[in-house]
């Protein structure tokens, strides 16, 4: 995305990027910090507060910031359940939500492939978004990105699942797949 967007875009990455042992895990850190890339603990609540202050900074200094408001990747390729941060962000600054719909992500790097592939991402750019509300009131929030969810559901074709955060559906898949190997023992 930042190689079609003309203004830099600055993304809320996991914050265990950041704090990855090793060599590796420290190549990582510098990597993410040269580009400007914000941590976020991504558990949520009091925990990813400073990361939504940071991205509140960049918003009201005018420049942008780049969210996947599912907050991981998808397990299966559905879209699921947005977290509410991306909201309070755009009512607070008062910055535009231009919701984009992603193609092609999950071939060029799968799960676990450290090494991406060349492969083309396509994007469809929507139009920008503007909310308003008690940022405080998690019904406005959750009205605001359901909004947003919709409309990349809509140009991305994917399949909704907005009774479900990604981070939950992954569980349920680790959990069933711990159990039918057991059934093997």
């Amino acid at each position: 995305m930042p190689l079609v967007v003309p203004r830099k875009v600055t993304f809320l990455a996991k914050s265990e990027y950041f704090t990855s042992p090793g060599l590796k895990g420290f190549i990582k850190k510098l990597t993410f910090i040269a580009l400007g890339q914000v941590p976020v603990d991504r558990s949520g609540g009091k925990r990813s507060e400073a990361a939504l202050l940071t991205g509140l900074k960049v918003l009201t200094d005018g420049q942008c910031i780049g969210i996947y408001p599912e907050g991981t990747r998808s397990p299966d390729g559905r879209l699921y359940k947005g977290r509410t941060g991306i909201a309070r962000m755009a009512i607070e600054s008062g910055a535009a939500v231009v919701p984009v719909a992603m193609f092609n992500t999950a071939e060029i790097q799968p799960t676990g492939q450290v090494v991406p592939k060349l492969r083309r991402v396509e994007m469809i750019f929507a139009e920008p978004m503007y909310f308003t509300g008690d940022s405080t009131d998690p019904a406005v929030l959750r009205e605001a990105t359901n909004k947003i969810m919709d409309v990349i559901a809509a140009m991305s074709g994917q399949v909704y699942v907005p009774n479900m955060y990604a981070s939950e559906a992954k569980d349920a898949i680790m959990k069933s797949k711990a159990e039918n190997a057991g059934d093997f023992e």
